[in-house]
C-alpha cells in the first residue's frame, strides 16, 4: 500500500513537522509505503506530484489551515486535526489498512451525518479562520519587533523617561520601519481571516477592513479597536464576500464578480459597519480591557501570571495557548509589553524543562525520548513551545500537569521582577536580541521554572516507574 499525506499547522514551525516525522516513522513500522508533504512556514515541501496521486491509495489530511483537496479527487481522503496525527500516527494509517476509508469526491456535497461526523474530528471553524489570520500576523510583529528592539539596544540613550532613540539618526530609521511593520499587524490578521473565509475574494476587503479597525479616525476615536476590531472586519469582510460567492449571476457577469464585484462591495458593507456601528463599541472595550491589564498589581497580577502561564503551556502551540501569544503581542502594541514578559518567559519553559528531565533521569526515557530531549531544549532556548509535544503526545497525564506548573512559577517571578517583552516572541533568543527589559529576572524565572517542571515530571514518571519494578 502507498499512502499520501499533508500536514499543516497554523503558524507552520513545529506541528507541520512533527506530525510528519511521526507518520513517517510508523509507515516504516507498519511496512507501508508514504509521502508527506509538509506546509509550513516557508510554503509546501517535499510536494506531491501527479505521478504520487496515481499511484497511491488514499491521503491523510492533517491539518489545522485550509487545504484544496481538488487535486485528489477519487482518492480515499481522511481529514483531522494535525495533533492526531503526533498522537495517533498508527490508528491513522490502519484505517487505511483496514479499508475503513471510503474514497470520495473532494467536490461533492456531504450528507448532514458525515458533515456532523467531521465537524467533530476537525477544530471549530472559527479557530480554524483565526489561525488562518494569525498565522500570517506572526512574521509582520516578530520582524517589527525585532527591529525595534535592535535600534532601541543600538541607537537608545538613557533619559529618565527610559531609551530614547534620537531624532534623525540612523537607529532612528530603523525604529520607523519597526513601527510601520506593526502598522501592518490588524491589517494583515484581518484580511487574512477573511482570505480563510473567502479565498482571494475576501482578502482585500479584510485587510481594507483591519486598517479602518486600526485607525480610529475613520470613527471619531483617538484610540482604535486593535486586535478586536481586526478580528471582527476579518469574519465581517470573509462571510459577506463567502455570501456574494455564493449568488447565481449571468454567464456574462461571473468574471468579473471575484476581482471587482466581490471585493467592492465586501470592502463597502465592512467598511461602513465598523464605521458607523462597531468601530465605537468595540474601541470602548478594547481600551477597557488594556486600562484594566494596565491597572493591575499585587494580588490580580499573580492571577494573570498564573492563567496565561497556565494557557501557553496547556496545549504548547494550540489553540488555547495562541489566545494567551495573541493577547500579549495586542498588548505591546498598546504599550504594555510588561504582560508580554510573562508569556515571554512561559513560552520557553516546556521545551527547556523536558529537556532537563531527560538529562537528569535518563533511565525513565527512551532513546529517542533522549533525543528529542536536545532538540526540546534548543527550541525552547529560540522560544518554540512546541519542542515539548512529543513527550506530552506519549504520556499527558504526567507530562502536561507538569509543564503547566513549571510555566505559571516562570510566569509569576517575571511579572513579580517586572519583566516587559517589546517583541512578540519569547525565549532567551529574545533577551539576547535586546528585547527584553530585566533580563536577569526573565532568565532567572525560565531557569526555575524550567527546573521546576523537570523535577515534576521526573518525580510523577518515577511513581510509575517503581510502581513497575514491583510488579
Amino acid at each position: 500500500m502507498k499512502l499520501l499525506a499533508i500536514t499543516s499547522c497554523p503558524v507552520g514551525i513545529a506541528h507541520t513537522y512533527i506530525a510528519a516525522q511521526k507518520l513517517n516513522k510508523m509507515a516504516v513500522k507498519m511496512g507501508v509505503e508514504i509521502k508527506v508533504e509538509t506546509q509550513g512556514s516557508s510554503g509546501a515541501e517535499n510536494v506531491i506530484t501527479e505521478e504520487d496521486i496515481k499511484e497511491a491509495d488514499g491521503i491523510i489530511i492533517a491539518a489545522d489551515k485550509s487545504v484544496n483537496l481538488d487535486r485528489f479527487q477519487g482518492l480515499a481522503i481522511f481529514e483531522c486535526p494535525v495533533s492526531r496525527a503526533i498522537k495517533e500516527p498508527d490508528v491513522l494509517i490502519q484505517m487505511f489498512l483496514d479499508g475503513k476509508v471510503e474514497k470520495k469526491d473532494p467536490k461533492k456535497l456531504k450528507s448532514v451525518t458525515e458533515a456532523k461526523k467531521e465537524m467533530k474530528l476537525k477544530q471549530p471553524a472559527f479557530y480554524k479562520h483565526l489561525m488562518g489570520g494569525v498565522s500570517y500576523m506572526i512574521p509582520v510583529v516578530v520582524v517589527a519587533g525585532l527591529l525595534i528592539a535592535l535600534a532601541l539596544a543600538f541607537g537608545g540613550e538613557p533619559t529618565a523617561k527610559g531609551l530614547v532613540i534620537p531624532d534623525g539618526s540612523f537607529w532612528k530609521k530603523i525604529e520607523m520601519i519597526g513601527g510601520a511593520g506593526f502598522g501592518f499587524m490588524v491589517p494583515v490578521l484581518s484580511g487574512f481571516i477573511a482570505y480563510s473565509i473567502a479565498d482571494r475574494p475576501g482578502l482585500v476587503p479584510g485587510m481594507i477592513g483591519g486598517y479602518i479597525a486600526a485607525n480610529g479616525s475613520f470613527y471619531g476615536s483617538q484610540a482604535n479597536a486593535g486586535f478586536l476590531g481586526g478580528i471582527v472586519t476579518g469574519f465581517l469582510a470573509g462571510y459577506i464576500a463567502k455570501f456574494l460567492k455564493d449568488i447565481k449571476v449571468p454567464s456574462l457577469i461571473k468574471p468579473i464578480m471575484p476581482i471587482i464585484i466581490i471585493p467592492i462591495i465586501s470592502t463597502l458593507v465592512t467598511g461602513l459597519a465598523f464605521i458607523y456601528v462597531l468601530g465605537g463599541p468595540i474601541t470602548a472595550v478594547f481600551e477597557g480591557l488594556t486600562s484594566f491589564l494596565a491597572g493591575l498589581s499585587g494580588t490580580s497580577s499573580i492571577v494573570l501570571a498564573t492563567i496565561l502561564g497556565a494557557m501557553i503551556a496547556f496545549d504548547m502551540g494550540g489553540p488555547v495557548n495562541k489566545v494567551a501569544f495573541l493577547f500579549g503581542v495586542s498588548m505591546i502594541t498598546q504599550g504594555n509589553p510588561e504582560i508580554m514578559g510573562p508569556i515571554a518567559a512561559a513560552i520557553a519553559i516546556p521545551p527547556i524543562g523536558m529537556g532537563i528531565a531527560t538529562f537528569l533521569r535518563k533511565k525513565y526515557y527512551s532513546e529517542d525520548e533522549i533525543d528529542a530531549g536536545k532538540a526540546a531544549f534548543a527550541m525552547g532556548l529560540c522560544g518554540i513551545t512546541e519542542g515539548a509535544i512529543p513527550f506530552a503526545s506519549v504520556d499527558p497525564i504526567r507530562v502536561i500537569p507538569s509543564l503547566m506548573v513549571g510555566s505559571i512559577v516562570g510566569a509569576n517571578i517575571a511579572m513579580a521582577g517586572n519583566v516587559a517583552d517589546r517583541v512578540p516572541h519569547g525565549g532567551p533568543i529574545v533577551a539576547l536580541m535586546g528585547g527584553i527589559d530585566g533580563v536577569i529576572m526573565f532568565l532567572i524565572a525560565i531557569a526555575v521554572g524550567s527546573m521546576v517542571s523537570a523535577i515534576m515530571v521526573n518525580y510523577l514518571k518515577g511513581l510509575r516507574f517503581r510502581k513497575e519494578q514491583v510488579k
